[in-house]
């Protein structure tokens, strides 16, 4: 069920929730959001809080999508709200009035007979896509575990124990789907340290042990991930995800930073394979993966997660300079 809040008590609103209620996807509306001066009459559903109250209430009620029948042309706070709602991870939707001009690019659907603007293009929005999706992971991440991770925990198992003991496994909380986090499973490649989740790896970091270096040069380090696929934590290709600390501070420095978890993270995706891995030493370098993650969002098909895979492969067997 989705959750979803309504900015708005007007004759567009009234329409809206009444194509909400008969839409085949179940849908739960939560209430509207409206200044009081703006009301004249009793709603059938609750008005619980003003505009600018929008974005608390809804963190508050778990909404997911947020429907505003306010332009910003009507009332420029729809700007602000915009921007929140995306760094709160929600998705935010405006139903025009077609009198007025929305001012950036938006992409268009329809609910019923009524046009809905959203922010952005997003295939895997349809269930069928998200279908398509799920069974390549499982098919893929079934195969590796079976074939390849069988075999490859054993043996990387011994080698860790033998070099630097226990524990085997390195289980770190990252930034998953909708904001979610999750246990990222990974080989252990360093030594025991107190800043294994406040700090990226760097070149010549003196805390990854010599089997390590081995294990990230060549990417072994990420594959018992595939497990995390398999748990429907991850996917085979998305956006990477980050450590809880560095998703904190590069969502305040970094504009749209947290739109990208609006998918679930990957093993690889469309940034790593164009040279957009592992370390960002400078800021710039992060705004370039973001950019990538959201192209790939905007772009997703079947074809395209095939690429990456391709690509990915190559790029493990080639070797990447960014990987240590």
């Amino acid at each position: 069920m989705r959750k979803v809040l309504i900015i708005g008590y007007n004759e567009t609103s009234k329409k809206l929730v009444q194509q909400l209620e008969e839409d085949p996807i179940s849908t739960h509306i939560v209430g509207y959001c409206e200044d009081k001066e703006e009301i004249h009459e009793l709603s059938n559903h609750p008005i619980i809080g003003n505009l600018s109250d929008a974005i608390e209430v809804s963190k508050e009620n778990d909404v997911t999508e947020i429907f505003s029948t306010i332009t910003p042309e009507q009332n420029d706070i729809i700007y602000q709200l915009i921007q929140k709602a995306d760094h709160a991870c929600i998705r935010f939707r405006i139903v025009p009035n077609f009198n007025f001009f929305v001012h950036f690019p938006v992409q268009i659907d329809f609910l019923g007979v009524m046009p809905v603007f959203s922010r952005r293009k997003e295939p895997l929005e349809d269930v069928s896509n998200r279908i398509k999706k799920r069974l390549i992971d499982i098919l893929v991440s079934s195969l590796v575990i079976i074939l390849i991770l069988s075999w490859l925990i054993p043996l990387i198992s011994l080698a860790i124990w033998l070099e630097s003991g226990r524990p085997i496994f390195f289980l770190q909380k990252r930034t998953g789907k909708d904001n979610k986090p999750f246990n990222c499973f990974k080989f252990r490649s360093m030594k025991v340290n107190n800043d294994a989740n406040l700090k990226q790896a760097s070149k010549e970091d003196d805390r990854i042990t010599r089997v390590g270096k081995i294990l990230r040069k060549t990417s072994l380090d990420e594959f018992p991930q595939f497990l995390n696929v398999f748990l429907g934590d991850m996917s085979v290709i998305g956006p990477r995800p980050h450590m809880l600390k560095h998703t904190d501070d590069y969502s305040n420095r970094i504009n749209q930073f947290m739109v990208r978890q609006f998918m679930k993270p990957g093993i690889s995706g469309w940034a790593q394979v164009n040279g957009y891995r592992g370390e960002t030493r400078r800021l710039e370098d992060m705004e370039k993966r973001v950019e990538h993650d959201l192209w790939y969002m905007e772009n997703w098909s079947i074809w395209l997660d095939i690429r990456i895979i391709f690509l990915t492969v190559y790029s493990i067997f080639r070797g990447d300079k960014n990987a240590y």
